[in-house]
C-alpha cells in the first residue's frame, strides 16, 4: 500500500462528478491520485454498497470526500478498511440508524422543499419509483446561486435525479465514529439548511469545521478554499 492516500470525490443528489470539475483540475495539478466515480443515486444503502465497494478496489488507502447527499454516502461508505479520513462538503453527516429526512426534519425547510419536482420511472417492481430533481427555472438560485448564471442554466437542465427512496434509508453505520473527518459549511446555502450541515459536524467530533460564505456548490463557487480544506485532511492521514 502506498503511504499517500487516493481521494476519491463523491457527488450529490441533482449533479454528477462533473460538479467536482474545478476541484478535481487542482488536486491533479497538485500531483494528486484523483478519482471522481458515478453514484447512482438510487439508494442510499445501494449507492453506500456501490460505493464501497469502488473504494475497496484502490490499492492503499482512501481519503473520501463527500458534497451533499454525497456526505451521507461516505458516512456509510467510509467503514471500508482502507478509509482513513473524511471530508464533508455542505453535506449530511448522518448518525447510525438516522435517514435524510429524519435529519433534515429537525430543522426549517431550506428553500429547496419547495422547488422539488417528483417524476415516476420504472422500478421493475409493481410500484414505479420517484426521481427528485430541482425545477429548472428556480434551479440557479436554490441550487447555484453564485455561480455565473450561464453555468447554473447548463446544471440546471443536466441533472442526476435521486430517488424518493434515498431519503428514508437508515445509515447502518456512521463511518466518522472511527474515521477523522473535516465539514464544510456552506453559509449561503439554499438547498441544504447550514444548520444541518453545523449540527452533524457538531455532533460527530469533527477534527476542524470551516465555514465558506458559498453556495450549496462550494466546489465550484469556491474551489481553493475547498481544495485547502482537503489538503488539510491529505496532510494529517498521508
Amino acid at each position: 500500500m502506498t503511504s499517500e492516500p487516493t481521494i476519491v470525490l463523491i457527488h450529490g443528489a441533482f449533479a454528477d462528478a462533473a460538479s467536482w470539475a474545478p476541484v478535481t483540475r487542482r488536486l491533479l495539478d497538485k500531483g494528486r491520485a484523483v478519482l471522481v466515480p458515478a453514484v447512482p443515486n438510487r439508494s442510499l444503502i445501494g449507492d453506500s454498497e456501490y460505493i464501497r465497494a469502488f473504494v475497496e478496489q484502490i490499492d492503499g488507502p482512501v481519503l473520501l470526500v463527500g458534497h451533499s447527499y454525497g456526505g451521507a454516502v461516505i458516512t456509510v461508505a467510509g467503514a471500508a478498511e482502507n478509509v482513513v479520513g473524511l471530508v464533508y462538503v455542505a453535506g449530511y453527516a448522518l448518525d447510525e440508524g438516522e435517514s435524510l429526512g429524519e435529519l433534515q426534519g429537525r430543522f426549517p425547510d431550506s428553500d429547496l422543499a419547495a422547488n422539488l419536482v417528483y417524476t415516476p420511472f420504472p422500478s421493475g417492481a409493481a410500484d414505479p419509483g420517484t426521481d427528485v430533481s430541482v425545477k429548472i427555472d428556480a434551479f440557479p438560485a436554490v441550487f447555484a446561486g453564485g455561480i455565473p448564471l450561464e453555468t447554473a442554466q447548463v446544471l440546471a437542465v443536466s441533472q442526476r435525479p435521486l430517488a424518493a427512496a434515498a431519503f428514508g434509508d437508515a445509515a447502518p453505520v456512521a463511518a466518522w465514529k472511527t474515521t477523522p473527518a473535516w465539514g464544510i459549511v456552506s453559509a449561503d446555502d439554499h438547498t441544504i439548511n447550514p444548520d444541518v450541515e453545523r449540527f452533524g459536524y457538531e455532533r460527530a467530533g469533527m477534527r476542524a469545521v470551516t465555514e465558506l460564505a458559498a453556495p450549496h456548490l462550494a466546489m465550484i463557487a469556491k474551489p481553493d478554499e475547498v481544495v485547502e480544506v482537503i489538503e488539510t485532511a491529505f496532510a494529517a492521514v498521508s
